[in-house]
């Protein structure tokens, strides 16, 4: 049910003390979802983790077979958001320079400038992140830990907000390199996309014959008001109750006998920071033990190394598979979400 209470904008547009209502973020929320749902037929639910990533200031991994729309997402994803976008296509013979920019020699005024790369934008879709180097995979290490890059000792800011939107093929499809495990460390969620339902793919038929959808969306909100709602999502309350349920559910995946890698202290900020998001997209001013349980699959799966005894229908099946188990065996504190009087 929404709360009208508001949460607390210390940098918003009405000087500090401001507050942005949790309403409104539902209400900005709900139009986006709906929005990219005219793109993308039949996954709300992959939109609406989307942009849950998007309002918690992380980055977010699509991974799914080709054509199943995983670019479409993202490319309507930062329509419906006026501010800049970029496409990095990653092909086997990119350069980190061409990902972060490069110096340039200027003969005019015999110095040399710097020609910013396509990851000085507010939303980067790096398409096919998988299909390049691991050299040209680490040039967005700095990138997404620090929202910065450095070039030739000089480290310039990244724009705000910003957030990386990469697809990558299955690994076992030819071409595809692995991505480092410091890598898929720093998107705060994976999702996959999968096959349309029969209705979702009839009315993609209908839709995609008289024009493009992509080309009819306009931008939802702008910078100033998303950076606003990133701003109000950070001040959502996480009881200490529910903060300890979130360390409990990491700590677990770092002693299970299923798994050889556990989740890294990055993740629990990932995971209560993506839970903020949520409830704030719900209308709620505070987190509940669902929030948390809702997106421990979606946030935790992809950082995990499973024994090899039970890959089974592959490592991240495996690695959900285990999460699903320990969010479902750890206590849930009841009653302990409410904001503070």
């Amino acid at each position: 049910m929404p709360h009208s209470a508001d949460v607390a904008d210390p940098g918003g547009p009405g000087g500090a003390g401001a507050s942005f209502p949790v309403d409104e973020i539902r209400s900005a929320g709900d139009a986006i979802v709906r929005a990219v749902g005219t793109v993308v037929d039949g996954k709300t639910e992959a939109i609406r983790t989307a942009l849950t990533v998007m309002l918690a200031e992380g980055h977010l991994l699509v991974e799914d077979v080709p054509g199943v729309g995983k670019t479409v997402l993202a490319k309507a994803l930062a329509a419906t958001v006026g501010g800049s976008v970029s496409r990095i296509q990653f092909t086997s013979d990119m350069l980190p320079s061409d990902v972060t920019g490069v110096n340039i020699y200027d003969q005019a005024s015999g110095s040399f400038r710097f020609a910013p790369g396509p990851v000085f934008a507010n939303v980067v879709i790096g398409d096919e992140i998988n299909r390049t180097s691991p050299k040209t995979q680490s040039a967005l290490l700095e990138a997404m830990a620090e929202s910065q890059v450095t070039v030739d000792g000089v480290t310039r800011p990244l724009e705000s907000p910003f957030m990386i939107v990469a697809t990558q093929n299955p690994i076992d499809m030819e071409g595809t390199y692995p991505l480092p495990e410091a890598q898929r460390d720093r998107f705060m969620a994976r999702i996959t996309m999968g096959y349309p339902s029969l209705d979702a793919e009839r009315e993609m038929l209908r839709s995609r014959g008289v024009g493009d959808p992509m080309s009819a969306l306009r931008p939802i909100v702008d910078v100033a008001t998303l950076a606003a709602m990133i701003r109000a999502v950070h001040a959502v309350h996480v009881a200490p109750d529910v903060e300890g349920y979130v360390v409990d559910i990491v700590r677990s995946t770092r002693r299970h006998p299923d798994l050889l890698l556990g989740a890294s202290p990055r993740s629990t900020l990932h995971l209560a920071g993506a839970a903020r998001a949520r409830a704030a997209l719900e209308g709620r001013p505070f987190v509940t033990p669902d929030d948390v349980a809702a997106l421990a699959p979606v946030v935790l799966a992809h950082r995990l190394v499973p024994v090899a005894r039970n890959l089974g229908g592959g490592a991240e099946d495996a690695a959900r598979d285990v999460v699903v188990r320990i969010v479902a065996d750890t206590a849930v504190p009841f009653g302990a979400a409410a904001v503070p009087s």
